[in-house]
């Protein structure tokens, strides 16, 4: 069992031996480190054998607003220099000496296919770890600047233009360990896609899949410009929050680099952006609120897109095709967590989220209020993806696969809306209201 973190206590009465060191030549660096861990007001004896330290030590106090006590003779016939810390800087002894990490084997659940390929010595120290040694501050001062939590901070900084300040309101408790999962879940789009195998298929099908594809890249887009607004925003006591955002904004470059790449290598080409898309993904960009737009992005959108990425990769026509849906799925499943996780822990700590939640999704659901139905370039192409061609037969059971997908969506969005902690007429109506362009 680890044992918990001890604080360090400061200290009042210390002693340090500084040779023949001069003051600027090294015997600093001593006596600031030790006046750093002493309380205001104790007393430091510093050995010395060098004669200019009688003339600088003083100097260098007033300098720094200690107070020199003044020269005594040691046992051993040295100088002892006697300094009482003054109250001029930050708090004595809230540094992080004592803390030990843990190292340990890295999860199963965690590992991912280079993961699984390391040694089995190798160990990992986690960030969920770090952050049960060195808990988040309920609330964050913007004056600590980009300070790493549990530094000590000198007073006398500037202000920070940082305004996600309070925890509750920003960082579920299981940030940390989503955040490490993603690290380890990471993938490569030049190693790990098998873009050889992709052999190119009839015209029509290859057109479906570069719109399909056009269409993903579209609403990714959005997903990685949405939260890159509120990073500059969060203040890194919680960076934990900040890390994992900026590894969604490198999952949904990667996603829109492979869906581009998926419809061109065969021929399909890039497809038709459509005015609902764009005003979809552009009623995304409105809420100036960080959770208002997670819930709206990551459990509304990204949620529903799970469901059309399973969709995609069950239908492919090739297996590198369902493998860049299973990837990019798979990512898309630890933003989902982190919405979720986000949306749940505030709104526990807030009930009067409820109600601007509902209203977010209202007043979207207003802006796009003649937008009732999937963009035809979408729905015709996923119908013809899920039928594998345009035979009048196998189209009939590719409508009727598009349909089922979309009762899998709303039954689905009630049920991450459930978990969200809304009630279940709650969760139906905002549902029934969430756009059709599924982001």
């Amino acid at each position: 069992m680890r044992e918990s973190p001890r604080e360090p206590r400061p200290i009042s009465v210390a002693a340090v031996d500084g040779g023949d060191l001069a003051l600027g030549a090294g015997l600093l660096a001593l006596v600031r480190s030790t006046l750093d861990v002493m309380e205001p007001g104790g007393v430091l004896a510093v050995l010395s054998s060098s004669s200019t330290v009688r003339e600088d030590l003083p100097s260098w106090c007033r300098l720094e607003r200690h107070r020199y006590v003044g020269l005594e003779r040691a046992h051993d016939g040295r100088d002892q220099h006697l300094i009482e810390r003054g109250r001029y800087s930050h708090a004595a002894g809230s540094n992080e000496a004592g803390i030990h990490l843990p190292r340990k084997p890295l999860p199963e659940r965690l590992r991912s296919d280079a993961a699984q390929e390391r040694p089995a010595e190798r160990l990992q120290v986690t960030s969920a770890d770090m952050l049960a040694s060195v808990p988040m501050p309920p609330r964050a001062s913007p004056y600590t600047g980009f300070a790493p939590r549990g530094a000590r901070v000198e007073p006398g900084g500037p202000e920070y233009p940082f305004t996600l300040l309070d925890r509750e309101s920003i960082a579920p408790p299981e940030v940390a360990q989503i955040y490490d999962q993603a690290v380890v879940q990471q993938w490569d789009a030049s190693r790990d896609i098998a873009w050889e195998k992709i052999e190119p298929g009839s015209p029509k099908v290859e057109a479906a899949i570069g719109q399909i594809m056009t269409f993903l890249a579209e609403n990714e887009l959005s997903a990685l410009y949405v939260p890159a607004r509120f990073l500059p925003r969060i203040h890194p006591a919680y960076a934990e929050v900040a890390m994992l955002i900026a590894q969604q904004l490198a999952d949904e470059a990667r996603h829109i680099d492979v869906f581009m790449k998926r419809a061109r290598i065969a021929g399909g080409g890039a497809g038709i952006s459509t005015v609902i898309t764009s005003r979809s993904l552009h009623s995304l960009l409105q809420p100036d609120d960080f959770t208002e737009a997670t819930f709206l992005l990551s459990v509304l959108g990204e949620g529903t897109f799970l469901d059309l990425l399973r969709f995609i990769e069950d239908n492919a026509p090739d297996e590198t095709t369902a493998n860049i849906m299973r990837r990019a799925r798979n990512d898309e499943a630890r933003h989902v967590r982190f919405g979720l996780a986000h949306v749940r822990h505030a709104l526990s700590q807030d009930p009067s989220l409820y109600g601007r939640l509902e209203a977010a999704v209202h007043r979207r659901a207003a802006t796009l209020g003649d937008a009732k139905s999937v963009p035809a370039p979408v729905q015709d192409a996923l119908t013809i993806l899920a039928a594998g061609g345009v035979e009048p037969r196998a189209l009939a059971q590719g409508h009727e696969k598009f349909q089922k997908l979309l009762q899998d969506m709303s039954v689905n969005r009630v049920t991450r809306l459930l978990n969200a902690g809304f009630t279940q007429a709650q969760a139906e109506v905002l549902s029934g209201l969430h756009t059709a362009n599924f982001m």
